[in-house]
């Protein structure tokens, strides 16, 4: 059966680059307004909804355009660009959609190496197909002569996918695996409001079988890199699949710290979380957002209301007749983990409805802050006050969030900080190899707050373009 789409936040920008080849453009001098000790600058603009950011072994950020169904490289010192792969069958038609995370192998550019990159985009399948959206898990390599990405080796196939929160990030961990991040694509909300939640849901054997991927919405995923099921994955409802993790809204952050995974999750209303990802963890969506506190968020089951269809939606205030549970009515399984983290919670009178006033972009001022992906600043770096942090980047606050961790780098320590505040959304980051310069990468367009007075506004000031924020202490 064909999936209905939505898309609230569905931010599908104009492709404004299409061209395979090489293309040379003037370094962006544009200075942000950014204090000391860091100055801020533009590095080159011009891309087409990118979404994954990483620095690379030859000294270039490489970065996938997820609606331009490519992957571009730029010079960080004169922002000269090259396509090195247009994605042709790549689906890019919603706010989530298209060519998104990818990963170099760990010997990338190293003697001896295949060379080997991995990129997950989502792929319209055959008519006959169950459904009209899948995302697949595809290994090229990188040819250095001619500075292409050649040789398409499908992975992984079928794997469910949506207009809306696709998760979609992509790391290898330092035991050789790859893991996905996987969200359950904004059921129960906006036009998708009567389509169930199903982030706890679990595969069977015979869906494993059979290659029948549909349960792995809300889910980390845990995969070899020749696709098959890691003989060390957790068991879960006596089933070994390549599910890691589950009871995830929309995790669009990954990252490795050591040998810890640690991600971001966007909250409904409230509650982002911060989590450390472990082996088998459950953690909590759709009955618990943030922590198991009966704060700021209850579990509307929109999909079981008579009559549903004819139901006006609203996030926060449930229509009647729509099934209702505080976070507590739920019983905890034994593997359920709690967050690191919130971002924020609220009391549970909490009125989401106060800032109406404007309009469309009121949600910009709900108690959420949009974490888009997170990086991890290592305790040696010579930035003042960063060793040893969690940099988380947010969509509608347009800042990063620093999160210092505690020496055993299993848990937070202290309070966040707000950083490099711009009136834009924040996709990506990364951190240059001497740990003085962070580049991020922006939305084209979308909701975010001003830069001034914290208002919500759909003005971007530097679309689709890459940032550095360098480290310039006073001698």
């Amino acid at each position: 059966m064909k999936k209905r789409y939505h898309i609230l936040g569905a931010l599908v920008a104009t492709t404004l680059l299409g061209s395979a080849f090489t293309y040379a453009v003037e370094a962006k001098s544009k200075e942000l307004k950014i204090a000391p000790p860091f100055t801020g600058y533009v590095v080159t603009d011009g891309l087409d909804a990118p979404w994954d950011l990483t620095y690379g072994p030859d000294n270039l950020l490489w970065v996938t355009e997820r609606l331009g169904k490519r992957i571009t490289t730029i010079n960080p010192k004169t922002g000269e660009k090259n396509t090195i792969l247009t994605i042709e069958e790549a689906l890019a038609a919603g706010g989530h959609q298209g060519v998104l995370g990818m990963a170099f192998e760990p010997s990338f550019l190293k003697p001896n190496s295949q060379n080997y990159l991995y990129v997950l985009y989502n792929y319209q399948a055959d008519v006959s197909a169950p459904v009209d959206d899948y995302k697949k898990l595809v290994r090229y390599r990188f040819d250095v002569k001619s500075k292409k990405l050649i040789n398409p080796t499908t992975i992984l196939d079928k794997l469910p996918g949506g207009t809306d929160h696709n998760g979609g990030r992509v790391v290898f961990g330092p035991d050789g695996m790859l893991y996905i991040s996987m969200g359950e694509f904004g059921n129960n909300q906006f036009a998708n409001y009567t389509l169930p939640i199903e982030a706890q849901r679990l595969p069977t054997t015979a869906e494993i079988a059979a290659g029948d991927y549909s349960a792995y919405v809300g889910k980390v995923l845990r995969i070899a890199p020749d696709g098959t099921i890691p003989n060390d994955n957790p068991v879960l409802d006596s089933v070994k699949s390549h599910v890691y993790t589950l009871g995830h809204r929309n995790p669009q952050g990954l990252v490795f710290v050591e040998d810890k995974l640690f991600s971001v999750e966007h909250g409904p209303s409230s509650d982002d979380e911060l989590n450390l990802i472990e082996a088998g963890g459950n953690y909590g969506w759709p009955h618990i957002a943030g922590f198991q506190d009966n704060m700021g968020y209850r579990y509307a089951n929109w999909s079981q209301a008579p009559n549903k269809e004819n139901l006006a939606w609203d996030a926060n205030i449930p229509a009647p007749g729509v099934p209702v549970q505080d976070e507590t009515d739920w019983l905890k399984p034994a593997n359920y983990k709690d967050p690191l983290k919130t971002f924020f919670t609220v009391r549970s009178d909490y009125d989401y409805h106060d800032a109406d006033q404007y309009g469309g972009l009121a949600y910009a001022l709900w108690p959420t802050i949009g974490p888009s992906s997170l990086t991890y600043y290592p305790e040696n770096g010579p930035i003042k006050g960063f060793g040893n942090s969690i940099l988380i980047t947010t969509l509608k606050n347009g800042a990063v969030y620093k999160v210092k961790l505690n020496n055993q780098k299993n848990n937070v320590q202290g309070d966040e900080e707000k950083i490099f505040k711009t009136q834009n959304r924040y996709r990506d980051i990364v951190i240059s190899p001497d740990k003085k310069t962070i580049y991020i990468i922006t939305d084209n367009q979308g909701s975010t707050t001003t830069d001034y007075n914290l208002e919500p506004t759909s003005v971007v000031e530097n679309p689709g373009s890459i940032l550095a924020f360098k480290y310039q202490p006073q001698k």
